[in-house]
């Protein structure tokens, strides 16, 4: 068995013991009362799921096996001291709880360049996309395509005993991962760059051949796009993208069928597609003012119009945390250290002062402080990623490695099909004592 494999088997699999135990012994424990209000604004709170890759802490923001994005930018092996993190040691530390060390993340890089290899019908599926298509929906579909090479696939139809399961869809999530930096940037020179692409290196790291192959060969691109697939990663297991992997997986699809889903839901406006809406916000805020060096007058006056006319500020607020982003912050400090002075990246710092007191003063709002998505189009736009349409695909390579990292445990668990019970609005009113509602 390979080596990063067999490292995960021997400390994963004593959790298997522990799974069971909990199910078996104490499964009629009762942990959390559930409102109807809860039901009805998206289950937010509810505890219905195991994700050990990550957890979203209010005070905190996200932790990776318990570590805090400062922690981590601290601890994870980097190709140099002055560099970024290295996203397969975060992949290491989601699969397997451990901070790696620098031969095991030279592991996971050499293995990933070993497996990125992508069928011709991948690149035919994209190809027969208009070019009109987005971005994400050729991603999705080249995904989708994959599926034909899926060993979890042919094994379960072969009969595989289902305490295997996990084995195969090891397999699949690693030949997964591994051809993702390949498919995203044949799709941004296809669409951006008149088709003319780029061979991938396989001396390179995974986030750096991508930056390689998308025609941005320049250590900052490529130390740029490090630190944006670590903080991309993961975000526990209830948003979007990485609960639709895990319900599809639930049924047994194959990796690739649950990857792609999830992406699909990555694509939606109130999940990644917001880290487009932000750049685009801040390019109509400069051409309605016609000025790309705008006071903080101007940018104040600007947002108090954009929420008059009932709409919101894009890269603000969220559902669980209640101060800023520490993905924000991590990204605030890499321009920081490496951007001196940019007008966009200083209009993005503007919002960051003026924006939470705005949103603080309507009353209405829980969380003021910006997200990650605030300043990741700034970056990337800085660096010479200036199409837009784009970032969402960037954001869908990076969560690959937290919702794939969970279905290989879901798989190990055993974890079953979900199937939560659903009710009309009739017996809500009649939960809530009003026996004559109307619906």
């Amino acid at each position: 068995m390979e080596y990063i494999k067999n490292k995960f088997y021997q400390k994963a699999s004593k959790c298997i013991n522990e799974y069971q135990k909990l199910k078996n012994e104490h499964g009629d424990k009762v942990i959390a009362n559930v409102t109807i209000g809860q039901v009805m604004t998206g289950m937010k709170g509810v505890p219905s799921l195991i994700t050990d890759t990550s957890k979203l802490d209010p005070n905190t923001g996200i932790r990776f096996r318990g570590y805090t994005i400062p922690e981590l930018r601290e601890k994870l092996p980097r190709l140099n001291p002055e560099g970024e993190p290295l996203p397969e040691g975060l992949f290491y530390l989601m699969l397997i709880g451990e901070i790696p060390d620098r031969d095991d993340v030279l592991n996971i890089s050499k293995d990933w360049a070993t497996r990125a290899y992508v069928p011709q019908h991948v690149f035919d599926v994209i190809d027969s996309l208009p070019l009109t298509s987005r971005p994400m929906t050729q991603f999705s579909a080249a995904i989708l395509s994959m599926a034909t090479d899926s060993i979890f696939q042919k094994a379960y139809r072969a009969g595989v005993h289902k305490k295997h399961y996990w084995d195969t869809t090891y397999e699949d999530v690693m030949n997964l991962i591994a051809r993702l930096p390949r498919i995203a940037a044949y799709i941004y020179r296809r669409n951006f760059h008149n088709n003319h692409h780029i061979e991938p290196d396989p001396r390179l790291d995974w986030a750096g051949n991508l930056a390689h192959m998308m025609g941005h060969d320049t250590e900052e691109v490529k130390r740029l796009l490090r630190l944006y697939m670590v903080v991309h990663a993961d975000h526990e297991g209830g948003n979007v993208s990485a609960h639709t992997t895990h319900l599809v997986g639930s049924a047994l699809s194959n990796p690739y069928y649950a990857y792609a889903a999830g992406m699909l839901g990555l694509a939606g406006p109130l999940h990644g597609y917001a880290n487009q809406e932000v750049i685009n916000w801040i390019f109509d805020m400069i051409q309605e003012l016609d000025n790309d060096n705008p006071s903080e007058e101007d940018i104040v006056a600007y947002t108090k119009k954009t929420l008059s006319e009932g709409r919101v500020i894009p890269g603000y607020g969220h559902a669980v945390l209640r101060q800023t982003d520490p993905r924000f912050t991590a990204q605030q400090e890499f321009a920081k250290k490496y951007i001196k002075d940019d007008k966009l990246i200083n209009i993005v710092n503007t919002l960051h002062r003026v924006v939470p007191p705005i949103l603080e003063a309507t009353g209405k709002v829980k969380n003021p402080w910006p997200n990650v998505d605030a300043y990741s189009g700034s970056l990337l736009y800085y660096y010479g990623v200036k199409e837009h349409s784009f970032y969402t695909v960037l954001f869908g390579v990076s969560r690959a490695l937290g919702v794939l990292a969970s279905l290989v445990m879901d798989r190990l668990y055993g974890l079953p099909i979900e199937r939560p019970s659903s009710f009309p609005l009739k017996w809500y009113h009649e939960k809530a004592g009003e026996k004559d509602g109307a619906c």
